[in-house]
């Protein structure tokens, strides 16, 4: 412990300098006189790039967000660009969410990228992440960085950095660029305030063309018009969604949008929630009330950078949330049926989904005869297969739990304004077919069996707790369990090893995906539970799927998985 807090006090010592601002200068000090908790915390590691990129708690230090952190990854990222494209005009795209910090951090990797010769294209206002993907194609950029936390909460803010695809950077450009990162030593080494006229402010011209492109997906065009007065309340939860999602809606048909005034309003501060996560039913509260008040019949919230959505609907007179392998379920056994009521199911398509996300969108995609991918989880991999399959073979859809969501192959990041277009047709469509989108989901459960998830979250904040997660994935490995929910583990994949495991015949298998520090145990009645640190937050998450073949109706069924998913967590000791 003394060696690790003279090391940090080394660190922390650099950052007296002049090369840091006045009011940075003055943090540092007042960590050194009186925190040592909060100095280890905030120098003990650099930050580095996980599933989403650059994340961490705003403030002075090494592993902290803030404007020198920001200028360092992006000198090392235009170290590592310039490597890869040295007989081309280089350019790079960047936005921000309505995080506070936001527009300073933007500024600062502009500035940066333009000192070191890149043309650079900056928005002129916060964007949705998605946008900045369609951007990076669309200019035909080598990088684009977006600076977002996603939902994490207020004192968050984060750095996204983007291939030349329009995709997250995966292996081995993820690792190459912190490479490049580490080997500047002093922020005197990164490139600023030489060439201001590089950067060229963009906005209204971007966001028309991105539109036009979600537009040209829509295929229920005839039950759009025939349900255009359906009620829809949306809310942004104050972030960039506020303009563009309302936009589109109304672009493919759509008349009666209403929002949650109070949450139109951009504010970093996330005044009124606890959290701006869409996976949580209290970010849904405000629109479901409005939702009552107007007569609604489908609720959709983004998260501040608006790549993920939560949506609730309308079962009689009260609202439902669905969790985002239901909605992911329910797009893509739409979108399947509607391509192939419209002929385009040629028999060379297929959708991608993570490994963490329901089996039930793998038997949809089985029973249209269309292929289906796994990969690792990050919507990242999910592109990485759109990459591959580039002019051979045709993206319908991808998924992940977490409410993430695409179609089309002109954006290669998960897309809420797209997918609340696809979601609002979907509800046109089932309506045309006097359904809603429950009716639909009850009709996945009756065709393909009733799937039921829970995902926990242990929290472990600060290097110990780095420490201690990484104490209980050896544990599991060196102990994993015999039985889950009454049933035997039957197989065990390990993908840090690549290796699947069959425990009764001890046949073993390699898993053909990248190493991940992720554990699966899947029982012998087909329960799965996925077991993975997260890359962008202090905690390790427990993913749990069960499927119930019982022939009762739906809330027995729903009444017996939450049964299991609760002998589950017992059995992990996670009550």
């Amino acid at each position: 412990m003394n060696n690790l807090l003279e090391d940090v006090k080394k660190r922390a010592q650099n950052w007296l300098s002049e090369e840091f601002d006045a009011e940075t200068r003055k943090e540092v000090a007042y960590l050194l006189e009186n925190n040592e908790k909060e100095l280890i915390d905030s120098f003990y590691k650099d930050l580095e790039f996980g599933t989403g990129g650059l994340r961490g708690i705003m403030g002075a230090g090494t592993n902290r967000m803030n404007i020198y952190t920001v200028a360092k990854a992006t000198q090392g990222l235009a170290n590592y660009v310039k490597k890869n494209f040295p007989n081309e005009e280089l350019k790079a795209v960047i936005a921000h969410d309505c995080r506070n910090n936001g527009r300073k951090f933007a500024e600062t990797t502009a500035d940066v990228l333009a000192s070191n010769g890149f043309k650079v294209f900056l928005f002129d206002d916060l964007r949705p992440t998605p946008e900045l993907s369609f951007a990076i194609r669309e200019l035909g950029c080598q990088t684009g960085i977006v600076i977002t936390a996603s939902h994490n909460p207020k004192e968050y803010n984060g750095y996204k950095a983007y291939w030349n695809d329009g995709a997250q950077l995966i292996s081995p450009h993820d690792k190459n660029v912190i490479e490049e990162v580490r080997k500047i030593t002093r922020i005197s080494e990164v490139s600023r305030g030489l060439k201001a006229e590089n950067i060229s402010i963009i906005g209204k011209e971007i966001d028309e063309k991105y539109l036009d492109k979600i537009s040209s997906l829509i295929n229920a065009k005839e039950e759009i018009k025939q349900q255009s007065k359906l009620k829809i309340v949306y809310t942004p939860i104050h972030g960039t969604g506020v303009r563009l999602v309302p936009e589109i809606l109304k672009k493919i048909g759509f008349e009666n949008i209403y929002t949650v005034e109070e949450q139109m309003v951009n504010d970093g501060n996330f005044p009124t929630v606890e959290s701006p996560n869409p996976e949580n039913s209290e970010a849904l509260s405000m629109a479901i009330t409005k939702a009552k008040e107007v007569g609604a019949e489908i609720v959709m919230a983004t998260d501040p950078d608006a790549d993920r959505v939560g949506i609730a609907v309308k079962i009689n007179d009260e609202f439902r949330l669905l969790n985002g392998n239901q909605t992911g379920s329910i797009l893509a056994y739409y979108l399947l049926n509607i391509w192939k009521e419209k002929n385009k199911l040629t028999g060379n398509e297929y959708i991608v989904k993570t490994i963490v996300t329901t089996e039930l969108i793998a038997e949809i995609a089985k029973s249209f005869n269309v292929e289906y991918y796994d990969v690792l989880t990050g919507f990242k991999y999910i592109a990485g297969i759109m990459r591959e399959n580039e002019g051979k073979k045709t993206f319908v859809f991808g998924g992940e739990e977490s409410y993430g969501y695409l179609a089309g192959d002109f954006i290669r990041d998960k897309d809420a304004v797209m997918a609340c277009a696809l979601i609002a047709e979907t509800a046109a469509w089932a309506k045309a077919n006097r359904k809603t989108l429950w009716d639909i989901l009850m009709e996945i459960y009756e065709k393909y069996g009733y799937y039921q998830e829970a995902l926990i979250n242990v929290v472990k904040k600060g290097k110990e707790g780095a420490e201690e997660i990484l104490n209980m994935m050896e544990n599991y490995r060196q102990n994993p369990p015999t039985k889950l929910g009454g049933a035997k583990v039957s197989i065990i994949k390990d993908y840090q090893s690549s290796q699947s495991r069959n425990i009764e015949t001890e046949e073993k298998n390699v898993i053909d995906l990248p190493k991940s520090n992720v554990l699966q145990f899947i029982t012998t009645d087909g329960t799965k539970i996925s077991v993975r640190p997260s890359g962008t937050e202090p905690k390790i998450k427990f993913y749990i799927s069960v499927r119930i073949d019982a022939d009762v109706n739906f809330e027995e069924k729903q009444k017996l998985a939450f049964e299991k998913i609760a002998k589950i967590k017992q059995d992990l000791n996670l009550n």
